[in-house]
Parts: C-alpha cells; sequence; structure tokens
C-alpha cells in the first residue's frame, strides 16, 4: 500500500505566474520557501539548509529516510536524487539546484511520493517526445476488483473547514463524475462512513497517517492506493468551492475540485505523470482551477477499468492565463520562458 538568465518581465503576481508553480514571492511564503537560498548549491558543498532540500526529496521518495538526521553536506545520493526528480518533471538533469529545479521543488504539490520503493511513479518527461503515454500506475498496479463497478464515498471529517457540506457534496460528485464519464466506474455518496468505499476529510497537521500536513502551499492533499480509500486535505487551504479561483480575494487560494480529481486519481491506482497538462502532474499553482482529464489520465484510467463508450473525449487546453494549470503553458509558451518568469518572481536567476 502506497501513500497515495534573468528575463526583463513585468512584475509578476501570484495570478500571472505558470502554471505548476507555486505563487513564490516574498509576500506568498511556503513550507519550502527558503530553498532560494540554496540557489546554485551543487555537489561538494556544504550550506545551511541542504539537510532541508533531503527532507523534501525523502518525503517524496526520492532519497530513502534517515535515522539519524540529515545533514547540509551536499553528497553525491543528494546529487542523484535531484537528477531523477529532474529527470520527472522534465527539467536540465545537472544535479544541482539551479534556479528551475529550486522553483519547481516551491510549488504546492500532492503528498503522494513520485518514487515509491525505490520505483518512479513518474514516466519521465523525456520519455514524450518519443510518443510515449506518461501515466503511472502504483508498484503491483493495485486496482479496484474488476467487478466492483459502483463505488461509494463519504465526507467522514468537515469540522476543520469552513465549506458547508452540501456544498462539499456538490464538489466531490463533480470531481468523481469527471473519472466516471471516461469510464466503467459509477460513484455515489453514501450515507455513513461505514458503507463506503472511499472516506475523505479535512485535517491538520500530524492526523495519524504518518503523513502530517504543512500549512499552507506545501502538501495540499494526499490519496491511498486501491484498495484503502483514504482522502485526506490539509486544513490549512484557503480551499475555494466555488466561484471563480482565479478572482479570489486569497493569493494563496487553491481550487478544491481541482485538486480533488487529481487525489481519485490516486484512489483510482493512477500514479504521477511527467505530463504537465496532465490532471495527475504532482504539482499545481495556487488560483489555478484544473479540472477535465487530458489523453494521458484518459489512456491510463481506461488500460485499468475500461471505456465509457459515451465518453465525449478530452477537452481542448486551456488559452488563458488565468485558466492554466500546471501544464497549459508548456504548450503556449517556451519552457524556458516559463521557468524564467518563475524565477524572476521568487528572485532567482535562470541561466538560459
Amino acid at each position: 500500500m502506497a501513500v497515495a538568465a534573468a528575463l526583463v518581465v513585468a512584475p509578476v503576481s501570484s495570478t500571472d505566474l505558470p502554471s505548476g508553480f507555486a505563487a513564490i514571492t516574498s509576500k506568498i511564503p511556503n513550507p519550502w520557501s527558503a530553498f532560494r537560498n540554496l540557489t546554485g548549491c551543487h555537489f561538494g558543498e556544504q550550506q545551511q539548509g541542504v539537510a532541508k532540500v533531503k527532507d523534501y526529496l525523502s518525503h517524496f521518495g526520492y532519497l530513502p529516510q534517515s535515522s539519524s538526521g540529515f545533514t547540509d553536506l551536499f553528497d553525491a545520493d543528494l546529487e542523484e536524487a535531484i537528477k531523477v526528480y529532474q529527470r520527472n518533471f522534465g527539467l536540465n538533469i545537472s544535479g544541482v539546484m539551479d534556479a528551475p529545479t529550486v522553483a519547481q521543488m516551491m510549488a504546492p504539490r500532492c503528498g503522494v511520493a513520485d518514487v515509491i520503493n525505490g520505483t518512479s511513479t513518474m514516466g519521465g518527461a523525456s520519455s514524450h517526445v518519443h510518443g510515449r503515454n506518461l501515466y503511472t500506475y502504483f508498484p503491483g498496479s493495485p486496482t479496484w476488483p474488476r467487478s466492483r463497478k459502483s463505488l461509494r464515498y463519504f465526507i467522514t471529517q468537515t469540522a476543520a473547514t469552513t465549506i458547508d457540506r452540501a456544498t462539499l457534496s456538490l464538489v466531490f460528485e463533480r470531481a468523481f463524475a469527471r473519472w466516471s464519464a471516461a469510464t466503467t466506474l459509477n460513484f455515489t455518496e453514501a450515507a455513513s462512513a461505514k458503507d463506503a468505499d472511499i472516506t475523505i476529510g479535512f485535517y491538520a497537521g500530524d492526523h495519524g497517517d504518518g503523513e502530517a500536513f504543512d500549512g499552507p502551499l506545501g502538501t495540499l492533499a494526499h490519496a491511498f492506493s486501491p484498495t484503502d480509500g483514504r482522502f485526506h486535505l490539509d486544513a490549512a487551504e484557503a480551499w475555494v468551492a466555488t466561484g471563480d479561483v482565479s478572482r479570489a480575494s486569497s493569493d494563496v487560494a487553491v481550487d478544491l475540485e481541482s485538486v480533488a480529481v487529481h487525489e481519485i486519481g490516486h484512489l483510482l491506482g493512477l500514479g504521477h505523470s511527467s505530463e504537465p497538462g496532465a490532471i495527475m502532474y504532482p504539482t499545481i499553482t495556487s488560483r489555478t482551477r484544473k479540472v477535465d482529464l487530458a489523453s494521458d489520465d484518459v489512456v491510463g484510467i481506461q488500460s485499468l477499468y475500461g471505456g465509457n463508450p459515451n465518453f465525449k473525449g478530452v477537452a481542448p487546453p486551456a488559452t488563458s492565463s488565468r485558466d492554466m494549470d500546471s501544464g497549459a503553458g508548456a504548450s503556449s509558451r517556451p519552457w524556458s520562458a516559463l521557468v524564467a518568469v518563475v524565477a524572476v518572481a521568487a528572485g532567482l536567476v535562470v541561466a538560459l
């Protein structure tokens, strides 16, 4: 079971940041903001904060856990872990904490690891040039039994959120429907937790599953692989369940449905994808809506459960910067420009 070169640009606000990256200006800190101080750090250096990078990479599976604690020495193991991370996210594979890598690490993301038991659950973005799909599964490819076409879910923990239960029900109903539209599965809200296959709740900090939440714009949520059925959201996030999240008053607003669609993918057996436009890409920026399955998501889920003969195909990619998510920008702007804008917002320098 797995848990689940500086460019001259106009000032960048959180709503203008390219998708897939955090709102990482000084006004919007997150648990990984200090990584910007390590820009350019490389093998052989000893610098305060390197241990925190090791903690980060260990949490997401790129390094084994350390029983004695990590040191601030940039060693060979860290260099190799960063190379794997860079490969997964389509970055230049340098093993150095360059500005694009720092910017990517500072992005809010799903808490499910990218590497589980030494196996990457991301396809490696370099594979895409060969026409390969980038969806992945958890080790062992766990799924719900083929005989189970109907799954029930229940919202169990709502005390830590101000969103009313009726609104939550509507959000999760829409999120599940996006997956049922493409597959042979269907989902209904159960009357109680004991009747449910999937349980959903909002939690703060350490909540007993070994995957403590870390506050706004860090780890947003996590879900477990089949057939565990647990789906947890960080109650500390400024969740938006109604209206246009891009116009939210809070710069740290996170679209609830967007995160829910991603985590449901994990509940059904999908791992992370290296395809930036996919729902199963690990990161999403604040004030961004991303709810439509991409081709990569559809092929992946249909390979597990079969396809719905009534499925009308995927929606065209978004073109508005406010609607773009972690991948839409990749098709509308050169990757170097994406990184440069993010880096400028973070006070970093990118060598292009």
